[in-house]
C-alpha cells in the first residue's frame, strides 16, 4: 500500500511539470484531451509525450498486454492503429458509466467489442481535432483523413493487417484523476503520406476590399423587403365557435381603439405601437413607440394588403 501511494505522488510530480511539444505532437495532444473532455468531461494528465518513426517490426513490440486495440482506415486504403492501455480505458469506461473513476484498480479483462465501441466516438473526434489542429501543416499529408474502422481482440493479426512501412507513431503517457489510472495512448500511421495535400491560407482582404464589400451588403440587406402585420385587437373564441366561423358572421371586438394598433413581425414579436389613419389616400400607421431608432415614421400600406377589419384572431382551446 505504502509503495502504491509513493508511485502516485512520482506521477503527479511528473504530471505537473509541463511538456513543452511542438508540430503534430502538439496538436494531438490537443486534439485528444479535447475529444475526451467534450465527450465525458475528463481531463487527461499528460506525463510525456513522444513521436518516433518506427518499422512494422519495432511497432509490434509495442502493444501493451490487454490493452484495446482499434483499427483505423485513412486515404487510400491506408491503415492505421490506435491502442489505449487497460487502465485509461477502464477510466474512460467508468466515467461514461457512472460519472466517476473509482479508488480501487479496475477489473483485469481483455477489452471487448462493446469497449470499442463506446471509446469509438472520441477517437474519430480526437483524429478529426488533429486534422483542423494541422490544416496548414505538411503533416496532414500523412495524420489526416483517418477514422475508426473495426477492433482488434489481440494485437496477433496486426502483421496480416498492416503494410510492412514505415510508421509514424506518437505515444502519450497520461493520469487520469490524480494518478488513479495511469498509462499511454499510441497512435501509429503510415509515414509515406497518402492525404491531401494541405490548402494555403488565402490573403486576407484589403481594406478597399472589404470596405466595397460592406457597402453591397448593404445594399441588398436595405433592399430587401420586410413585411408587418397591423392588429387592431386579440380575441379569445372557443374552439367550437372558430370552427364554425362563415362568411358574413360577425364579431366583437371589444375594446379595439384605432389609436392602439401593435405592429408584428412575421414571428408574432411586437415591434411598434400606433395608430390607424391615411396618407396619400392610403391606409396607413403612423408609429407611435417602436423598439428602433426609426420611430415617427408614417408606413404606408396598399389597399389590398390592409383588410377591412384588422382582427388577430388568436385560437382558445
Amino acid at each position: 500500500m505504502e509503495q502504491s501511494g509513493i508511485k502516485r505522488k512520482i506521477s503527479l510530480s511528473r504530471k505537473s511539470v509541463p511538456i513543452e511539444v511542438q508540430g503534430v505532437a502538439k496538436a494531438w495532444k490537443l486534439a485528444l484531451a479535447r475529444a475526451a473532455y467534450d465527450a465525458i468531461g475528463i481531463e487527461l494528465g499528460l506525463v510525456e509525450l513522444s513521436q518516433n518513426r518506427s518499422s512494422l517490426a519495432e511497432l509490434l513490440d509495442l502493444p501493451p498486454d490487454r490493452a484495446l486495440v482499434a483499427m483505423l482506415e485513412g486515404p487510400k486504403d491506408g491503415l492505421g492503429l490506435l491502442m489505449i492501455a487497460p487502465d485509461i480505458l477502464a477510466g474512460i469506461l467508468e466515467m461514461q458509466m457512472v460519472g466517476r473513476i473509482g479508488k480501487t484498480p479496475p477489473l483485469v479483462r481483455r477489452p471487448t467489442r462493446t469497449d470499442a465501441a463506446m471509446v469509438s466516438g472520441i477517437i474519430n473526434s480526437a483524429l478529426r481535432g488533429l486534422e483542423v489542429e494541422l490544416f496548414q501543416s505538411d503533416d496532414l499529408i500523412w495524420a489526416g483523413g483517418f477514422r475508426y474502422a473495426s477492433f482488434l481482440e489481440d494485437a496477433r493479426p496486426l502483421p496480416l493487417l498492416l503494410e510492412d512501412v514505415t510508421y509514424q507513431v506518437l505515444k502519450i503517457d497520461i493520469s487520469l484523476a490524480e494518478g488513479a489510472r495511469t498509462g499511454h495512448i499510441l497512435l501509429a500511421l503510415p509515414a509515406d503520406g497518402r492525404g491531401e495535400v494541405p490548402k494555403a491560407a488565402s490573403p486576407p482582404p484589403s481594406r478597399a476590399a472589404e470596405l466595397v464589400f460592406k457597402a453591397a451588403m448593404n445594399a441588398q440587406v436595405l433592399e430587401a423587403n420586410a413585411e408587418l402585420i397591423a392588429v387592431l385587437a386579440r380575441i379569445s373564441l372557443p374552439l367550437e365557435a372558430l370552427l364554425n366561423l362563415k362568411v358574413g358572421d360577425h364579431m366583437a371586438l371589444g375594446a379595439a381603439a384605432l389609436d392602439q394598433i401593435d405592429l408584428v413581425g412575421l414571428d408574432g414579436k411586437r415591434l411598434a405601437s400606433g395608430k390607424l389613419g391615411q396618407n396619400s389616400g392610403l391606409r396607413a400607421v403612423r408609429l407611435a413607440a417602436a423598439s428602433s431608432p426609426a420611430a415617427h415614421v408614417d408606413a404606408a400600406i396598399r389597399p389590398a394588403q390592409m383588410p377591412e377589419k384588422a382582427t388577430d384572431i388568436q385560437k382558445a382551446g
